[in-house]
């Protein structure tokens, strides 16, 4: 457990091995299904939601596993050593509920807009203890940029009595035709005569058999192929009001102030970082049927036992650069604490596809045939 998640707390060491359990004995075993066939790891998310960690970020007043971030990013860390489809799109459940949760309550609010959030908030989470939803993130947009909080959604809300009706196109919608809801980030729409502000930010749970909800497009990739991230295209799509995850423009104070909440994506690649350092070290020392015999010389020539380091090295900076800045995640940190949580991002994931690529080069050539969990792991990590 070590090797990955440096001194957990007896709760985070629990949650951690429950995680390894299903990755090491289920996940792990479909893997290469899902990558071959570009099929959703819909057996995963069963046996997630049968261990309860489709409520992992939900708080245990509300009937979840209360992790916080740092919890969370660990916990994801290890579904990535198994599956990096399964650990990725999970991380847009997670984050959608940790969001709603950790990161709202760090957030300054009046005290009527936060009882009207703790109430909205609980009937969203009763949708997962209770009937076993799940939460897409749908982000990016075709024509925009959004995401940061640097400038207006192109997806927009416009109020009508009890909700809001959405129009927008959303790409590289990871769950699409998997999740219960998507949890679409778009722009309140006041008229013509307001300009559209991304301080107007509305975080909203619409539900996936909406009228007016259309997936379209093909997803046949390079990597991360079981996310099934096609084209969603929202058309006249009535929200009610109380699907509302946060409040309007709290995402975009939180894109300001929260600034960890990007880098949730990280401990998948951090996952596959160690799933292929590992594979190249029982690779060269005889334990993958098909590589080199136990007590061979693979594992004693000075080239690859350089190359071992190198890996080594580069997955060191990794974990010890990401375990620092989750443990610093607040509201309004500092701005070398800022700087670090982006320097982390570039560290772990430019860092995962250097290691695979490493560990491609170091094992030979019969890694790259599919029937090793290698070159899976080097197409996910791009």
């Amino acid at each position: 457990l070590g090797r990955l998640h440096p001194d957990p707390t007896p709760k985070q060491r629990e949650l951690v091995l429950r995680a390894l359990e299903l990755g090491q004995e289920k996940f792990a075993l479909r893997a290469e299904k899902y990558d071959r066939e570009g099929s959703f790891p819909f057996e995963n998310y069963d046996d997630l939601r049968e261990a309860g960690f489709l409520g992992l970020t939900i708080p245990e007043r509300h009937g979840g596993l209360g992790a916080d971030f740092e919890t969370y990013c660990m916990v994801s860390a290890e579904f990535g050593r198994w599956c990096g489809t399964t650990a990725l799109t999970f991380n847009m459940h997670a984050a959608t509920l940790l969001w709603s949760n950790q990161m709202a309550d760090d957030m300054p609010m009046e005290d009527e807009q936060r009882k009207t959030h703790e109430k909205r908030r609980a009937m969203l989470y009763e949708k997962v203890i209770k009937d076993g939803s799940i939460f897409a993130q749908p982000f990016s947009e075709p024509n925009t940029a959004a995401a940061a909080g640097k400038s207006p959604f192109g997806t927009t809300a416009v109020r009508t009595d009890g909700g809001w009706i959405v129009n927008g196109v959303k790409h590289f919608a990871s769950l699409s035709g998997a999740a219960n809801y998507y949890g679409l980030l778009c722009t309140e729409d006041q008229g013509p005569d307001v300009e559209q502000s991304p301080k107007d930010t509305m975080y909203l749970a619409v539900p996936a058999e909406s009228d007016g909800v259309t997936i379209s497009g093909e997803w046949d990739v390079l990597g991360m192929r079981g996310t099934v991230s096609k084209t969603i295209t929202f058309k006249d799509v009535f929200v009610p009001e109380d699907n509302m995850v946060l409040p309007t423009g709290l995402y975009y104070h939180g894109a300001r102030y929260w600034p960890h909440m990007f880098t949730t994506l990280c401990p998948t690649y951090l996952g596959l970082s160690q799933a292929a350092f590992d594979f190249t070290m029982n690779y060269l020392t005889g334990n993958i049927e098909g590589g080199p015999p136990k007590g061979g010389e693979a594992r004693l020539s000075p080239a690859k036992q350089m190359s071992i380091a190198e890996m080594r090295v580069k997955l060191e900076q990794s974990k010890a650069l990401f375990y620092r800045v989750i443990k610093e995640a607040r509201y309004d940190p500092s701005k070398a604490d800022r700087l670090r949580a982006y320097c982390s991002q570039i560290t772990v994931m430019e860092g995962a596809n250097a290691i695979c690529s490493l560990a491609i080069r170091t094992c030979g050539g019969r890694t790259i045939f599919k029937k090793y969990p290698l070159e899976r792991y080097y197409r996910d990590s791009r």
